[in-house]
Protein backbone atom coordinates (compact mmCIF):
# COMPACT_ATOMS: atom_id res chain seq x y z
CA UNK A 1 0.00 0.00 0.00
CA UNK A 2 1.47 3.55 -0.73
CA UNK A 3 1.62 6.80 0.64
CA UNK A 4 -1.94 7.99 1.74
CA UNK A 5 -3.82 10.79 0.22
CA UNK A 6 -7.30 12.37 0.20
CA UNK A 7 -9.31 13.83 -2.28
CA UNK A 8 -11.20 16.68 -1.91
CA UNK A 9 -14.37 18.04 -4.33
CA UNK A 10 -13.24 14.53 -6.31
CA UNK A 11 -15.80 14.56 -8.59
CA UNK A 12 -15.79 10.61 -10.49
CA UNK A 13 -11.86 10.70 -9.44
CA UNK A 14 -10.21 11.85 -12.10
CA UNK A 15 -7.18 13.12 -9.73
CA UNK A 16 -8.12 9.79 -7.75
CA UNK A 17 -7.39 7.39 -10.19
CA UNK A 18 -3.82 9.39 -11.26
CA UNK A 19 -3.09 9.05 -7.63
CA UNK A 20 -3.38 5.32 -7.65
CA UNK A 21 -2.04 4.81 -11.45
CA UNK A 22 1.05 7.27 -9.56
CA UNK A 23 1.75 4.60 -6.60
CA UNK A 24 -0.63 6.27 -3.94
CA UNK A 25 -3.62 4.89 -2.06
CA UNK A 26 -6.26 6.72 -1.89
CA UNK A 27 -8.22 6.88 1.59
CA UNK A 28 -10.79 8.70 1.51
CA UNK A 29 -13.14 10.96 -1.30
CA UNK A 30 -15.13 13.98 -0.48
CA UNK A 31 -17.74 14.82 -2.95
CA UNK A 32 -20.83 16.65 -2.24
CA UNK A 33 -22.66 15.58 -5.44
CA UNK A 34 -24.57 12.21 -4.37
CA UNK A 35 -24.38 11.14 -7.89
CA UNK A 36 -20.95 11.52 -8.54
CA UNK A 37 -19.71 9.90 -5.26
CA UNK A 38 -22.03 6.68 -5.88
CA UNK A 39 -20.18 6.87 -9.06
CA UNK A 40 -16.79 7.43 -7.05
CA UNK A 41 -17.33 4.65 -4.76
CA UNK A 42 -18.24 2.12 -7.94
CA UNK A 43 -14.96 3.00 -9.15
CA UNK A 44 -12.58 3.12 -5.90
CA UNK A 45 -15.00 0.31 -3.49
CA UNK A 46 -12.40 0.52 -1.16
CA UNK A 47 -11.59 3.86 0.22
CA UNK A 48 -13.68 5.68 2.34
CA UNK A 49 -16.40 8.54 0.73
CA UNK A 50 -17.99 11.40 2.38
CA UNK A 51 -20.84 13.12 0.84
CA UNK A 52 -19.87 16.38 2.74
CA UNK A 53 -19.73 19.95 2.34
CA UNK A 54 -15.66 20.71 2.24
CA UNK A 55 -16.30 24.32 4.01
CA UNK A 56 -17.94 23.02 7.01
CA UNK A 57 -15.49 19.83 6.84
CA UNK A 58 -12.50 20.57 9.34
CA UNK A 59 -8.86 18.59 9.34
CA UNK A 60 -9.38 16.81 12.10
CA UNK A 61 -12.96 15.12 11.03
CA UNK A 62 -11.58 14.62 7.57
CA UNK A 63 -8.47 12.23 9.44
CA UNK A 64 -10.76 10.69 11.94
CA UNK A 65 -13.11 9.97 8.87
CA UNK A 66 -10.68 8.74 6.51
CA UNK A 67 -8.84 6.76 9.37
CA UNK A 68 -5.65 8.56 9.19
CA UNK A 69 -3.92 9.63 12.43
CA UNK A 70 -1.68 12.71 12.24
CA UNK A 71 1.11 12.85 10.30
CA UNK A 72 -0.27 9.84 8.15
CA UNK A 73 -1.61 11.46 5.35
CA UNK A 74 1.04 11.94 2.67
CA UNK A 75 -1.19 14.28 0.49
CA UNK A 76 -4.15 16.47 -0.08
CA UNK A 77 -5.30 16.55 -3.65
CA UNK A 78 -8.35 17.80 -5.21
CA UNK A 79 -10.18 20.28 -8.00
CA UNK A 80 -11.91 22.95 -6.08
CA UNK A 81 -14.99 23.90 -8.58
CA UNK A 82 -14.09 26.74 -11.47
CA UNK A 83 -17.06 27.97 -12.82
CA UNK A 84 -16.45 30.91 -10.82
CA UNK A 85 -13.30 31.51 -12.92
CA UNK A 86 -13.75 30.30 -15.96
CA UNK A 87 -13.86 32.08 -18.67
CA UNK A 88 -17.23 30.10 -20.17
CA UNK A 89 -18.98 31.83 -16.81
CA UNK A 90 -19.71 35.16 -15.66
CA UNK A 91 -16.75 35.28 -13.59
CA UNK A 92 -18.05 37.20 -10.83
CA UNK A 93 -15.41 37.88 -8.12
CA UNK A 94 -18.46 37.32 -5.46
CA UNK A 95 -19.39 34.01 -6.84
CA UNK A 96 -20.12 31.75 -3.51
CA UNK A 97 -18.08 28.94 -5.19
CA UNK A 98 -14.70 30.58 -5.63
CA UNK A 99 -14.64 30.57 -1.95
CA UNK A 100 -14.35 26.83 -1.56
CA UNK A 101 -10.60 27.39 -3.15
CA UNK A 102 -9.91 29.11 0.34
CA UNK A 103 -10.90 26.31 1.77
CA UNK A 104 -9.07 23.57 0.21
CA UNK A 105 -5.21 25.46 1.81
CA UNK A 106 -7.68 25.79 4.85
CA UNK A 107 -7.64 21.90 5.14
CA UNK A 108 -4.42 21.75 4.14
CA UNK A 109 -3.44 23.99 7.09
CA UNK A 110 -5.66 21.78 9.48
CA UNK A 111 -4.47 18.59 8.19
CA UNK A 112 -1.16 19.03 7.22
CA UNK A 113 -0.46 16.63 4.74
CA UNK A 114 3.18 16.09 3.24
CA UNK A 115 2.00 17.57 -0.27
CA UNK A 116 -1.02 19.25 -1.49
CA UNK A 117 -2.49 19.77 -5.06
CA UNK A 118 -5.10 21.45 -6.47
CA UNK A 119 -6.24 22.20 -9.50
CA UNK A 120 -8.11 24.67 -11.34
CA UNK A 121 -9.06 26.52 -15.02
CA UNK A 122 -6.33 29.34 -15.90
CA UNK A 123 -9.07 31.78 -15.21
CA UNK A 124 -7.76 32.02 -11.43
CA UNK A 125 -4.90 33.64 -12.42
CA UNK A 126 -6.76 36.19 -13.74
CA UNK A 127 -5.74 40.16 -11.75
CA UNK A 128 -9.20 40.02 -10.61
CA UNK A 129 -8.47 37.24 -8.35
CA UNK A 130 -5.36 38.44 -6.76
CA UNK A 131 -6.09 38.74 -3.75
CA UNK A 132 -8.38 35.97 -3.25
CA UNK A 133 -5.29 33.49 -4.26
CA UNK A 134 -3.06 35.58 -1.88
CA UNK A 135 -5.36 34.72 0.88
CA UNK A 136 -5.55 31.00 0.44
CA UNK A 137 -2.24 30.41 -0.07
CA UNK A 138 -1.46 32.51 3.47
CA UNK A 139 -2.81 29.87 5.22
CA UNK A 140 -0.60 27.74 4.17
CA UNK A 141 2.71 29.87 3.76
CA UNK A 142 4.47 29.59 7.26
CA UNK A 143 4.66 25.35 6.86
CA UNK A 144 4.85 25.11 3.11
CA UNK A 145 7.23 25.27 0.35
CA UNK A 146 4.43 26.66 -2.59
CA UNK A 147 5.66 26.66 -6.58
CA UNK A 148 4.54 29.11 -8.52
CA UNK A 149 1.38 27.79 -10.66
CA UNK A 150 2.08 25.49 -13.16
CA UNK A 151 0.15 25.78 -16.55
CA UNK A 152 -0.55 22.36 -17.74
CA UNK A 153 -1.79 21.22 -21.20
CA UNK A 154 -2.65 18.10 -20.96
CA UNK A 155 -1.39 17.06 -24.76
CA UNK A 156 1.77 17.85 -23.58
CA UNK A 157 1.57 15.17 -20.92
CA UNK A 158 0.47 12.22 -23.46
CA UNK A 159 -3.26 13.00 -23.90
CA UNK A 160 -5.15 13.18 -26.88
CA UNK A 161 -6.99 16.38 -25.68
CA UNK A 162 -5.48 20.25 -25.48
CA UNK A 163 -7.75 20.60 -21.94
CA UNK A 164 -5.44 23.59 -19.99
CA UNK A 165 -5.72 23.48 -16.35
CA UNK A 166 -3.75 25.32 -13.80
CA UNK A 167 -2.35 23.38 -10.76
CA UNK A 168 -0.66 25.01 -7.23
CA UNK A 169 1.40 22.69 -5.65
CA UNK A 170 3.49 22.92 -2.34
CA UNK A 171 4.88 20.64 -0.11
CA UNK A 172 6.35 20.63 4.10
CA UNK A 173 9.57 21.57 4.50
CA UNK A 174 11.75 18.25 4.99
CA UNK A 175 9.20 16.28 3.96
CA UNK A 176 10.99 15.34 0.85
CA UNK A 177 14.23 14.04 -0.04
CA UNK A 178 14.93 17.29 -2.55
CA UNK A 179 13.53 20.57 -3.38
CA UNK A 180 11.42 20.01 -6.18
CA UNK A 181 11.11 22.99 -8.64
CA UNK A 182 8.40 23.56 -11.31
CA UNK A 183 10.88 22.46 -14.17
CA UNK A 184 10.62 18.60 -12.40
CA UNK A 185 7.35 18.37 -13.85
CA UNK A 186 7.90 19.03 -17.77
CA UNK A 187 7.16 16.06 -19.77
CA UNK A 188 8.86 16.90 -22.75
CA UNK A 189 9.85 13.47 -24.45
CA UNK A 190 6.38 12.26 -24.73
CA UNK A 191 5.12 11.61 -28.02
CA UNK A 192 1.88 13.15 -29.09
CA UNK A 193 -1.41 11.19 -29.28
CA UNK A 194 -4.10 12.15 -31.41
CA UNK A 195 -7.98 11.10 -31.51
CA UNK A 196 -7.70 8.38 -34.11
CA UNK A 197 -5.73 6.70 -32.24
CA UNK A 198 -7.26 7.29 -28.93
CA UNK A 199 -10.75 6.00 -30.30
CA UNK A 200 -9.12 3.04 -31.90
CA UNK A 201 -10.95 0.09 -31.07
CA UNK A 202 -13.78 1.89 -29.90
CA UNK A 203 -17.37 0.87 -32.52
CA UNK A 204 -17.58 3.61 -35.40
CA UNK A 205 -21.07 2.81 -35.62
CA UNK A 206 -23.60 3.93 -32.88
CA UNK A 207 -26.83 3.68 -33.17
CA UNK A 208 -29.38 6.38 -32.03
CA UNK A 209 -31.72 3.55 -30.44
CA UNK A 210 -29.30 3.05 -27.70
CA UNK A 211 -30.47 4.89 -25.02
CA UNK A 212 -30.23 2.87 -22.04
CA UNK A 213 -27.66 1.46 -20.33
CA UNK A 214 -27.06 -2.09 -21.55
CA UNK A 215 -27.65 -0.99 -24.90
CA UNK A 216 -24.21 1.04 -24.58
CA UNK A 217 -22.83 -2.34 -23.83
CA UNK A 218 -20.74 -3.00 -26.69
CA UNK A 219 -17.88 -5.05 -28.04
CA UNK A 220 -14.42 -3.69 -29.01
CA UNK A 221 -12.95 -3.97 -32.78
CA UNK A 222 -9.69 -5.42 -33.30
CA UNK A 223 -7.06 -3.05 -33.23
CA UNK A 224 -3.49 -2.33 -33.01
CA UNK A 225 -2.11 -1.64 -29.50
CA UNK A 226 0.18 1.41 -28.48
CA UNK A 227 0.68 1.94 -24.88
CA UNK A 228 -1.33 4.97 -24.65
CA UNK A 229 -4.33 1.80 -26.14
CA UNK A 230 -2.70 -1.13 -23.58
CA UNK A 231 -3.30 1.21 -21.11
CA UNK A 232 -7.00 1.88 -21.55
CA UNK A 233 -7.34 -1.79 -21.21
CA UNK A 234 -5.13 -2.59 -18.75
CA UNK A 235 -2.75 -0.56 -15.56
CA UNK A 236 -5.70 -1.46 -12.96
CA UNK A 237 -4.42 -0.57 -8.94
CA UNK A 238 -5.30 -2.62 -6.38
CA UNK A 239 -8.43 -2.43 -4.82
CA UNK A 240 -9.40 0.04 -7.91
CA UNK A 241 -11.86 -0.65 -10.58
CA UNK A 242 -15.74 -1.65 -10.47
CA UNK A 243 -15.48 -5.64 -10.58
CA UNK A 244 -18.73 -5.74 -13.46
CA UNK A 245 -17.15 -3.34 -15.65
CA UNK A 246 -13.68 -4.99 -15.70
CA UNK A 247 -15.08 -8.35 -15.86
CA UNK A 248 -17.15 -7.71 -18.92
CA UNK A 249 -13.71 -6.16 -20.59
CA UNK A 250 -11.49 -8.38 -19.26
CA UNK A 251 -13.30 -11.71 -20.11
CA UNK A 252 -15.41 -10.82 -23.31
CA UNK A 253 -13.58 -7.32 -24.41
CA UNK A 254 -17.07 -5.44 -24.05
CA UNK A 255 -17.18 -1.52 -22.57
CA UNK A 256 -19.43 0.59 -21.55
CA UNK A 257 -21.20 4.05 -22.35
CA UNK A 258 -21.58 2.96 -26.34
CA UNK A 259 -25.12 5.29 -25.72
CA UNK A 260 -26.49 7.10 -29.35
CA UNK A 261 -27.89 10.43 -29.20
CA UNK A 262 -30.96 10.92 -31.48
CA UNK A 263 -30.12 13.78 -34.68
CA UNK A 264 -32.86 15.25 -36.73
CA UNK A 265 -32.19 13.87 -40.67
CA UNK A 266 -31.27 17.72 -41.49
CA UNK A 267 -28.52 17.85 -38.27
CA UNK A 268 -27.17 14.35 -39.56
CA UNK A 269 -26.58 16.24 -42.96
CA UNK A 270 -24.63 19.21 -42.09
CA UNK A 271 -22.75 16.99 -40.08
CA UNK A 272 -21.86 15.08 -42.97
CA UNK A 273 -20.72 17.89 -44.50
CA UNK A 274 -18.74 19.07 -41.50
CA UNK A 275 -14.79 18.95 -42.42
CA UNK A 276 -12.35 17.93 -39.61
CA UNK A 277 -11.75 20.71 -37.66
CA UNK A 278 -14.52 22.44 -38.55
CA UNK A 279 -17.69 24.09 -36.43
CA UNK A 280 -21.03 23.65 -37.56
CA UNK A 281 -22.19 27.08 -37.86
CA UNK A 282 -25.68 26.23 -36.18
CA UNK A 283 -25.11 23.89 -33.53
CA UNK A 284 -21.62 25.31 -33.10
CA UNK A 285 -20.26 21.47 -32.37
CA UNK A 286 -16.70 21.00 -33.97
CA UNK A 287 -15.56 18.16 -35.75
CA UNK A 288 -12.87 16.08 -34.72
CA UNK A 289 -9.54 15.87 -36.58
CA UNK A 290 -8.47 12.18 -36.65
CA UNK A 291 -4.62 13.66 -37.12
CA UNK A 292 -5.37 16.49 -34.16
CA UNK A 293 -6.33 16.72 -30.75
CA UNK A 294 -9.79 17.19 -28.92
CA UNK A 295 -10.61 20.28 -27.49
CA UNK A 296 -11.11 20.43 -23.96
CA UNK A 297 -14.70 18.82 -23.38
CA UNK A 298 -17.00 20.46 -20.90
CA UNK A 299 -19.66 19.44 -18.14
CA UNK A 300 -22.73 21.32 -19.13
CA UNK A 301 -24.40 22.49 -16.15
CA UNK A 302 -26.50 21.36 -13.06
CA UNK A 303 -29.75 22.01 -12.24
CA UNK A 304 -29.13 24.67 -9.65
CA UNK A 305 -27.64 26.40 -12.75
CA UNK A 306 -30.03 25.53 -15.73
CA UNK A 307 -29.59 21.90 -16.20
CA UNK A 308 -27.34 22.72 -19.51
CA UNK A 309 -25.94 20.11 -21.74
CA UNK A 310 -22.70 21.39 -23.16
CA UNK A 311 -21.88 21.18 -26.72
CA UNK A 312 -19.89 17.65 -27.62
CA UNK A 313 -17.65 17.32 -30.32
CA UNK A 314 -18.69 15.41 -33.58
CA UNK A 315 -16.79 12.11 -34.65
CA UNK A 316 -14.83 12.10 -37.31
CA UNK A 317 -15.90 9.82 -39.21
CA UNK A 318 -19.37 9.56 -38.69
CA UNK A 319 -22.37 12.42 -38.44
CA UNK A 320 -22.84 12.36 -34.75
CA UNK A 321 -21.99 13.51 -31.43
CA UNK A 322 -19.47 11.54 -29.76
CA UNK A 323 -20.53 8.86 -27.04
CA UNK A 324 -19.45 9.07 -23.23
CA UNK A 325 -17.00 6.07 -23.89
CA UNK A 326 -15.18 7.94 -26.79
CA UNK A 327 -15.37 11.18 -24.37
CA UNK A 328 -13.48 8.97 -21.48
CA UNK A 329 -11.28 7.33 -23.50
CA UNK A 330 -10.43 11.40 -25.27
CA UNK A 331 -10.29 12.12 -21.33
CA UNK A 332 -7.55 9.57 -20.52
CA UNK A 333 -10.38 7.35 -18.31
CA UNK A 334 -9.64 3.40 -19.26
CA UNK A 335 -12.22 1.20 -20.65
CA UNK A 336 -12.74 -0.65 -17.09
CA UNK A 337 -13.76 2.83 -15.48
CA UNK A 338 -17.25 3.19 -14.99
CA UNK A 339 -19.61 6.14 -15.29
CA UNK A 340 -23.44 6.69 -14.61
CA UNK A 341 -25.75 4.84 -16.75
CA UNK A 342 -27.07 8.11 -18.56
CA UNK A 343 -25.16 10.07 -21.72
CA UNK A 344 -26.24 13.71 -19.13
CA UNK A 345 -24.77 12.59 -16.08
CA UNK A 346 -21.56 10.54 -18.15
CA UNK A 347 -20.50 13.51 -19.86
CA UNK A 348 -20.81 16.33 -16.51
CA UNK A 349 -18.32 13.48 -14.91
CA UNK A 350 -16.26 13.39 -17.38
CA UNK A 351 -16.61 16.84 -18.02
CA UNK A 352 -15.87 18.16 -14.57
CA UNK A 353 -12.80 15.69 -14.16
CA UNK A 354 -9.06 16.26 -14.17
CA UNK A 355 -7.32 13.96 -16.95
CA UNK A 356 -6.29 10.86 -14.76
CA UNK A 357 -2.83 10.76 -16.86
CA UNK A 358 -2.09 14.53 -16.38
CA UNK A 359 -2.59 13.97 -12.51
CA UNK A 360 -0.83 10.61 -12.23
CA UNK A 361 2.49 11.94 -14.23
CA UNK A 362 2.03 15.20 -12.13
CA UNK A 363 2.22 13.03 -8.97
CA UNK A 364 4.57 10.18 -9.81
CA UNK A 365 7.19 13.40 -9.81
CA UNK A 366 5.62 13.65 -6.38
CA UNK A 367 5.69 9.85 -5.39
CA UNK A 368 9.54 10.27 -6.44
CA UNK A 369 10.50 12.69 -4.28
CA UNK A 370 8.52 11.88 -1.00
CA UNK A 371 10.76 10.80 1.84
Amino acid sequence: MGPKVCDLYAGVGGISLGACRAGFHLSAAVEWDEIALSTHANNFPKSKHLQADVSKLTGRELLRQAGLSRGELAGLVGGPPCQGFSVMGKRRIDDERNDLFADFFRLVSEARPKFFLAENVPGILDSRYDRMRAIALRQVAKEYVTLSPMVVKASEFGAPTTRTRVFFFGYLKNAFKKDLVEGDFVHSQISPVFVREALRGLPAFISPAWQEEEDGYRKLRNYEETEFLHRAANVIPCNVGHSNTIDMLLSKDIVTGCLGTIHRPDVIRRFDRLKAGQQDKIGKMIRLNPNGFCPTIRAGTTKEHGHFQSLRPVHYSQPRVITPREAARLQTFPDWFSFHGTRYHSFRQIGNSVPPLVAEKLLATVLKALR
